[in-house]
């Protein structure tokens, strides 16, 4: 289609001369009108032909006419009228649309989804999905009528058909597999429902023996009145009562403990020469080592470990606790979780000297007497033992039938045959062994014992129990002079007494080290924590170097930490066992040796 456009009127008339050169140069000049789209303004109406025929002939005449100029334009996207009905054309919308601007009639709503289809997909992944197991239509249902159903169906085993297609007002469904079930099979005809009145039954409500009148002070049962058919004293039958009888009798029997009865106790001596050419023991201190054993004089300064220089292997399960021979530390003992307790040399040749058995359970804690002859061991069979050290013989046996977590000897040389015990049942237990009698309880703990620690020149104790807190006991009087807990402590299943005698270093289920004064006040050293090793939920115990400027303990990882105590800096750690490193303990005698225990059944020396 050509349009004629026209720019209105020009300043000077072009006149139509009847020389053909004349007319040549006007039609080049219009031309290059028509050429120049980029001028073109604004459109003008198409000339017709009668005009067009005006025109001509207004030029063939050779007749000076005035018309206005005049230009030709394509139009690349005219105008189309589409062809048909306007109703019958459907408006696509995308599929994924959320919003729609125009009303869509129902042929329309309805459409079929049209474009190209993944051939990839199966039959299942094309149908048209909101859910993971199909195509959810949302339905306008009473929330009572659907609990109502759901109810009926649940109880009677029949409910009205939900399906919409449902023509028939007593359409049901029903649980038996019949789908043609009849009414009379069902509780009633009219199908009755949980929530409509049902029939009652004969135990629906029971009939009391009532009696009102508060005159009648005998007979006067008011509310509490029994009920008729009630029997308050009921006696089994014969039948009844063998079956029960028999019960019980099992149940006795299961419930029974066999291993009350203490376990036969043995030793087993590992070396040849318990006895030196001088007639002396293996207790006795070597003298041949280069360390003056028997000094009370700490080092004047200790060093970091940086080596390991020994292992001793021989228990089969994890270590429960390691223990220094009192004074000379040139013995080892050490309890096991395989129910043994092994004596160890530290020097010469570190030989195993001597395994004690005596327990069937796993042995908790271990501790020696003031010289070293006689120990205690703890078991969780229940039963306290006391060893010889020397000859491996059991000297007594000592149970409250609850289990010993921790023992202690009185440190007093006068009180030698005292010791305490801290037990399962929130208990210290102080036991003579002498007579192997309970000579005093000391029982204000809400939770399991778990240490007993000896401080102010032995008058007072101190124990940490599983209530997470802290109590101060004077020796001999059962009720705790001082009181520690705070919301934020947490559980210290260990506790050291510094070589000072000036601080308790208490092992906090926080994963933190924490300080205490042993003096009076027992106050808590808020500028003293060391931190940053993991020993929540294990009771790994802890150590101070002889002269005071170190604290080691082990963790969870079976890691070994070495703290500063003057900046609470962590100067070292290494991995030490496989497993928990439940114990590390600082030689007294010795600059920079340092014994550590696992749950691996190894004891590890470094240097």
């Amino acid at each position: 289609m050509i349009k004629l456009v026209s720019y209105g009127d020009s300043d000077e008339d072009e006149t139509v001369e009847e020389s053909t050169s004349d007319s040549q140069d006007s039609t080049s000049s219009n031309t290059s009108v028509v050429n120049n789209n980029s001028e073109i303004a604004d459109p003008t109406p198409v000339i017709d032909s009668h005009e067009e025929s005006m025109v001509t002939s207004a030029v063939s005449n050779s007749a000076p006419v005035n018309i206005p100029s005049m230009a030709l334009s394509i139009c690349a996207a005219p105008d189309v009228v589409p062809m048909g009905n306007e109703n019958d054309r459907l408006t696509l919308i995308d599929r994924n649309a959320k919003e729609i601007t125009v009303n869509l009639t129902c042929d329309e709503l309805f459409a079929p989804v049209v474009g190209p289809v993944n051939p990839f997909l199966s039959q299942q992944q094309r149908s048209v999905r909101n859910m993971l197991s199909g195509y959810v239509e949302q339905a306008h249902l009473n929330a009572f009528e659907f609990e109502n159903q759901r109810r009926t169906f649940t109880s009677f085993g029949y409910a009205i058909d939900p399906s919409i297609n449902t023509e028939k007002a007593d359409n049901i469904v029903a649980r038996i597999p019949d789908v043609s079930l009849a009414k009379a099979d069902l509780p009633t005809e009219k199908f009755t429902t949980v929530f409509e009145k049902t029939i009652k039954r004969p135990a629906d409500k029971r009939k009391r023996k009532r009696n009102d009148d508060p005159s009648d002070l005998d007979g006067f049962v008011g509310p509490w009145a029994p009920y008729v058919d009630e029997k308050r004293d009921i006696v089994p039958s014969e039948e009844e009562a063998a079956e029960l009888e028999e019960y019980l009798a099992k149940r006795h029997k299961m419930g029974k403990h066999t291993d009350d009865k203490p376990m036969e106790e043995k030793t087993i001596l590992h070396i040849k020469d318990p006895l030196d050419y001088q007639g002396r023991n293996f207790l006795h201190p070597p003298q041949d080592i280069g360390v003056n054993l028997k000094s009370d004089v700490p080092p004047t300064k200790c060093f970091l470990p940086k080596s390991l220089i020994h292992t001793w292997k021989g228990h089969t399960k994890g270590i429960s606790a390691i223990r220094w021979f009192p004074k000379t530390a040139h013995l080892l003992l050490s309890s096991s979780m395989d129910c043994r307790v092994k004596l160890w040399e530290v020097y010469n040749e570190r030989r195993c000297i001597r395994t004690y058995y005596g327990h069937r359970q796993a042995v908790r804690d271990i501790c020696f007497n003031n010289d070293g002859t006689q120990f205690l061991s703890a078991a969780y069979d229940r039963f306290i033992k006391l060893w010889d050290t020397e000859t491996g013989a059991c000297v007594s046996r000592f149970t409250s039938r609850k289990v010993a977590y921790c023992v202690k000897f009185n440190p007093e040389a006068d009180k030698q045959h005292l010791f305490v015990a801290g037990t399962s049942d929130k208990k210290i237990i102080c036991w003579d062994t002498r007579s192997g009698e309970i000579v005093q309880e000391y029982d204000r703990h809400l939770g399991a014992v778990n240490t007993i620690t000896f401080v102010d020149e032995n008058r007072r104790f101190v124990t940490t129990s599983d209530d997470k807190s802290l109590r101060v006991w004077e020796w001999d009087i059962p009720v705790d002079m001082k009181y520690i807990a705070d919301p934020s402590m947490h559980s210290m299943p260990a506790v050291t007494l510094s070589p000072n005698q000036k601080w308790l270093a208490c092992q906090s289920m926080d994963n933190k080290i924490v300080i205490f004064s042993a003096l009076n006040r027992f106050k808590f050293n808020r500028k003293k924590t060391f931190s940053g090793h993991m020993v929540a939920g294990y009771a790994c115990s802890l150590d101070f170097s002889p002269d005071m400027s170190y604290i080691v303990s082990g963790d969870g990882d079976g890691k070994c930490y070495v703290w500063d105590w003057k900046t609470t800096k962590m100067f070292k750690k290494w991995k030490a066992h496989d497993s928990v490193c439940i114990s590390a303990l600082w030689n007294p005698h010795e600059t920079s040796k340092i014994v550590t225990a696992g749950w691996d059944g190894l004891i590890k020396y470094w240097d």
